[in-house]
C-alpha cells in the first residue's frame, strides 16, 4: 500500500501545501501573500485572513499535481510552530478537519526541523519535468550526524544534526538574526520589502569593502546581530549629517553606488558572522558534513562563501535548491513522512505554539 503524506505549512506569510508519495515529491504549491509589501513588513492579522482565503486553493491544486485523490492520503502533517500564532491556526485547523474527515492520523511538524529536513527531499520525476529549475540539478543528502547553519528571519543557528528526531542547537543568535538584519538594513535604505533578495541583487554591484561594519565577539557558537544594526544605522546617519541630507534617495543621488557598496558591505559583514561560527564548530567537533538551510540560504553571497570556505576546509558542502529554502510544504511533508514510518503522530488537540526551539 502507497505511503502518501500531505503536508500543511502556514507559519508566517506563505501558504504551501506538498504531497510525498513512497518518499518522493509530487507536489509542492506555495501561494505568497503581497499585502505586506506596502506595510515594509509581514502584518499578522493580514497574514492570517490571507491564508483563510488561500489554504483550500492551495490543497487543491496540490492534490491535483500529485494525481492523488484525498482518501489515498494516509496521514496529515502540518506545521505546529514557531511562527505567527495566528497563521498557525489557520493551517492547524485545516489539517484537523482533514484529518478527521478523512479518519487518518495527524502529525505535528516543527518548522525548524522542516527547513534541515529540506536536505532529504527527493523530487520526483514527473515534479522535476514540470520544474524547469531542478533539471539538471544533483540533489546529495548528508550522511548524520552533520553541522546545519539554519538562518532565517527570526532564527539564526548552528544545529548538530544526529537524526531527523535527534537535534542539537549548539549556538544560536542572543538578539536578532541574520534575516531580520537584512530585512531591517534594507528597510533604512528605503529599498521594497523583503529587503534580502534585494540586498544580495544590489550587492554584486558593490564594493565589500566601502564601508566596515561592527562584528560582535560573541562567546562558543552564539550570534548576535542587533550591534551591526546599529553600526549600519551610525554609518548611514552619519553619511547624511556630512552631507547634510535629511533624505536616503537624495544621499542616493550625492553619493555614486551608496546603496550598491553599503549593501556588498552589509551582506559580506553577515555572511563572514556566520561562517566564522560554522568554522570554529565543525573544527572543535570534528565535523566536515556542513549543510546551510532556512531562507537566507537563498542568498547568492552566502552560498558561494559556504562553497569556498568547504574547498578550503575540506568540507562537504550541501546546499538545498532555491525553491526549497524558503517556507515551504515539501520540507513539512518530508518531515511528517519521517514521522510516520515511526509512527510518530500527535493528538488531535494539539496546539500551535509561537515560539519553541530544535
Amino acid at each position: 500500500m502507497d505511503t502518501v503524506i500531505l503536508s500543511i505549512e502556514s507559519s508566517c506569510d506563505d501558504t504551501s501545501c506538498a504531497v510525498i508519495k513512497n518518499g518522493l515529491l509530487m507536489s509542492n504549491v506555495i501561494a505568497s501573500q503581497k499585502v505586506h509589501e506596502e506595510f515594509g513588513g509581514v502584518v499578522p492579522e493580514l497574514a492570517s485572513r490571507a491564508h483563510q482565503q488561500n489554504i483550500m486553493p492551495v490543497v487543491d491544486a496540490a492534490l491535483k499535481h500529485a494525481g492523488v485523490d484525498k482518501k489515498e492520503l494516509s496521514a496529515i502533517a502540518f506545521t505546529r510552530g514557531p511562527g505567527l500564532l495566528g497563521s498557525l491556526l489557520v493551517g492547524t485547523s485545516f489539517a484537523k478537519g482533514l484529518a478527521l474527515s478523512l479518519h487518518i492520523p495527524l502529525i505535528e511538524v516543527n518548522h525548524l526541523q522542516g527547513h534541515i529536513m529540506a536536505h532529504f527531499i527527493d523530487p520526483s520525476p514527473d515534479y522535476v519535468a514540470s520544474n524547469p529549475k531542478l533539471q539538471g540539478v544533483t540533489i546529495s543528502h548528508p550522511k548524520m550526524p552533520f553541522l546545519c547553519l539554519l538562518v532565517s528571519g527570526g532564527n539564526s543557528q548552528i544545529v548538530k544534526v544526529n537524526a531527523y528526531n535527534d537535534m542539537q542547537i549548539i549556538g544560536q543568535t542572543i538578539d536578532d538574526a541574520a534575516g531580520e538584519a537584512f530585512d531591517k538594513c534594507a528597510k533604512v535604505m528605503g529599498l521594497p520589502y523583503p529587503g534580502g533578495p534585494w540586498i544580495d541583487k544590489l550587492s554584486k554591484e558593490g564594493d565589500p569593502t566601502r564601508y566596515p561594519l561592527a562584528k560582535p565577539n560573541m562567546p562558543h557558537y552564539d550570534y548576535s546581530f542587533s550591534g551591526l544594526k546599529t553600526s549600519f544605522l551610525y554609518t548611514l546617519r552619519d553619511l547624511m549629517r556630512e552631507y547634510k541630507v535629511e533624505n536616503v534617495d537624495v544621499l542616493a543621488e550625492r553619493i555614486p553606488n551608496l546603496r550598491e557598496d553599503l549593501c556588498a558591505s552589509l551582506q559580506t559583514t553577515i555572511i563572514d558572522i556566520l561562517l566564522t561560527k560554522v568554522k570554529k564548530a565543525a573544527k572543535d567537533l570534528g565535523i566536515t558534513r556542513i549543510a546551510v538551510a532556512g531562507g537566507v540560504s537563498a542568498n547568492s553571497g552566502l552560498r558561494d562563501a559556504m562553497v569556498e570556505m568547504g574547498k578550503r576546509q575540506h568540507w562537504d558542502v550541501f546546499i538545498p535548491p532555491f525553491s526549497f529554502t524558503t517556507d515551504n510544504g515539501a520540507m513539512i511533508a518530508q518531515a511528517g513522512y519521517y514521522k510516520f514510518l515511526d509512527h510518530d503522530f500527535c493528538s488531535i488537540d494539539a496546539a500551535p505554539y509561537a515560539k519553541t526551539t530544535i
